[in-house]
């Protein structure tokens, strides 16, 4: 069993996915995280996280266990610009598209499927998924949603550059050569602009019990 999940940064895929996941006992595998590895990896190094060779090799350097994957650092907004230029280098989606599939095809804790959530889960990495979600809310909404956030964890920042930021990485994901970031044709869009998180979660576990069946079983 595979869902797969999809949106733009601060859609409120994440949460929805970890929660979907719990919910019907599934694996989840939050597929930004890795990219933020191979960004901060490169950044690390002193590299530039748009160079292909760099950001390459950092790419097939990750694996399952590797320490990065637990980092705090992952989930800073530096992280997030770093992924987002990796993700359009060819060779790391390549060697990502491998590490997700081994994650689906054997979920870890026996589990009996997986929810993936990320940009092309649904039109490249499982394209035969069971049920398909497509997570989206207003550039404005989702901005204010990361300002919020970066403020809760003490980061200061200022709404006009958050928003801006938000803007140029919808445009790097969705304009990119590679996998673009948009709806599977048979994705469920679900937008989350004026829904608050449980009337999100309500509609997706509606629309995956519609397609697959399945019922919460938490």
């Amino acid at each position: 069993m595979v869902i797969a999940i999809d949106g733009p940064a601060a859609s409120g895929k994440g949460t929805l996915s970890q929660r979907i996941a719990d919910a019907f006992g599934l694996a989840h595998l939050d597929t930004g995280v890795l990219y933020r590895a191979v960004g901060v990896s490169v950044l690390r190094a002193g590299g530039d996280p748009a160079d292909n060779a760099a950001a390459a090799r950092a790419a097939y350097a990750l694996d399952p266990d590797h320490p990065i994957l637990r980092e705090v650092e992952l989930r800073t907004d530096a992280a997030a610009q770093a992924a987002s230029k990796v993700a359009a280098v060819p060779e790391v989606r390549a060697a990502l598209l491998d590490f997700q599939r081994r994650f689906t095809q054997h979920p870890p804790g026996g589990a009996p499927g997986s929810v993936l959530d990320g940009r092309d889960i649904g039109t490249v990495v499982c394209p035969e998924a069971d049920a398909k979600l497509f997570v989206t809310a207003s550039v404005e909404v989702r901005a204010e949603r990361r300002l919020k956030e970066l403020r809760n964890r003490g980061i200061p920042a200022i709404p006009s550059d958050v928003l801006e930021d938000m803007k140029a990485r919808d445009a790097r994901d969705s304009q990119r050569a590679v996998a673009p970031l948009r709806p599977a044709a048979d994705a469920f869009v679900l937008d989350t602009s004026a829904l608050d998180a449980d009337e999100v979660f309500a509609r997706a576990v509606a629309h995956i019990g519609s397609k697959t069946g399945l019922r919460p079983t938490a």
